[in-house]
């Protein structure tokens, strides 16, 4: 007998926080005992969490991702870029490029295969934000690491976006079904990207004046929620960016008024639980199962990805002239890998499923190792953002012994 949706949503709310106390007693990360609770309850052990479940409480997943991007818009504030704003972009462009053309070209190597080398190299450009914002938000750290990782975090969805668009154009041209075109891969991630930012402006002067007007905590969170909501609901109906679209959102209302703090501080008391329902849920996705078929492909992507972000960062951290501890720790905190890799691998797997036999197998091919390699990443990635901001001295001292 199927168990009841609320029923599921408890025993998810209540594991979830068992796991992280379990996590912390052999300290890591709280993140990694969620998700370790949903590859129980998922398909690879319990089956509690069945695709067709998952896939139901989808829009769980989209409002949390919803809330991170609106979090990370809240650190980023002005006087704060204006010394390391240069840095961020410098870094993002470095990293993920160097994610990109790393794995293209090992796993060209491996299979001798142009496209699908060109599909998996723009696969390892994209950055999960949710892991390592959640670290930053359990150990409470400050600083020019932490404020640079919110950043680079936030614009990696943006990279990730367009490097994939030209991927997808110069692979169709290569399977011979027509030809590179310059205006459709770059109009549309730039339209993405521009209409997600416009959204989220405008939205973040509405919620501005409209924080003037109602002034009770409990009536100013219904109003903060709603807009997140409702931002996410556009963006997910208009083909935008959810992430960048409420990222834009809190950036416009913390940069107009420091008295906006408040509507962040809010958010946070309400972010805990939708957090760990997120992660479990990102969990249950896992099918360890396909761990040990990866294969060669995979395990190349696994480690050239990690090379290509932590040396693309360092890179990028130098040329800007970022922080000593921005440039060592940095790329770190860039190895989670979930949703929009996810994301794009199914795009991929619908795409080039029209283009023949190739076509076909690169869509396979990204299913089954960005799956399989989620779970790796989703582990290591927390542990390594711990690692960042505790040797870069960026965790208060009470914190330190959590």
């Amino acid at each position: 007998m199927e168990l009841g949706t609320f029923l599921i949503i408890g025993i998810m709310i209540l594991l979830g926080f068992f796991g992280a106390r379990l996590a912390d007693r052999v300290r890591i990360p709280w993140v990694v005992g969620y998700i370790l609770v949903g590859v129980l309850l998922g398909p690879s052990a319990l089956g509690v969490l069945g695709p067709e479940l998952v896939e139901r409480l989808n829009s769980i997943s989209l409002f949390a991702l919803a809330l991170i991007g609106f979090t990370i818009g809240g650190e980023l504030q002005i006087r704060e870029l204006k010394e390391l704003g240069r840095s961020i972009t410098v870094i993002t462009v470095f990293e993920a490029s160097a994610a990109f053309l790393l794995v293209l070209g090992t796993v060209w190597l491996v299979t001798k295969s142009l496209p699908i080398a060109i599909v998996f190299g723009a696969l390892a450009a994209a950055t999960a934000p949710a892991a390592t914002v959640d670290v930053l938000w359990q150990y409470r750290s400050r600083g020019p690491l932490t404020t640079t990782l919110f950043g680079v975090v936030g614009l990696d969805d943006a990279a990730a976006l367009i490097i994939y668009a030209f991927a997808s154009s110069t692979t169709k041209a290569l399977l011979g079904a027509e030809g590179f075109q310059w205006t459709s891969a770059l109009a549309r991630p730039l339209a993405e990207i521009g209409g997600s930012l416009l959204l989220g402006a405008v939205a973040g002067w509405a919620l501005h004046w409209a924080l003037r007007w109602v002034r009770q905590r409990g009536q100013r969170l219904i109003v903060v929620l709603g807009a997140i909501a409702l931002c996410a609901g556009l963006a997910d109906h208009y083909n935008l960016s959810l992430i960048l679209t409420n990222m834009a959102l809190g950036f416009t209302l913390v940069n107009i008024s420091r008295d906006n703090r408040v509507a962040f501080e809010l958010t946070s008391e309400f972010n805990p639980p939708v957090m760990v329902l997120f992660f479990v849920l990102v969990g249950a996705r896992v099918n360890l199962g396909l761990l040990p078929s990866i294969g060669l492909i995979g395990i190349t992507y696994l480690v050239m990805r990690v090379i290509g972000k932590t040396s693309g960062a360092w890179f990028g951290a130098r040329i800007s002239n970022a922080p000593d501890t921005v440039r060592r720790y940095l790329g770190l905190g860039l190895l989670s890998q979930a949703g929009v890799a996810i994301g794009l691998a199914i795009d991929a797997s619908h795409t080039f499923a029209a283009y023949g036999d190739v076509g076909a197998r690169i869509g396979a091919l990204a299913i089954n190792v960005i799956a399989a390699t989620t779970f790796v990443y989703q582990v290591i990635g927390p542990a390594m953002t711990k690692v960042a901001i505790f040797k870069a001295g960026e965790v208060p001292e009470e914190y330190r012994n959590a």
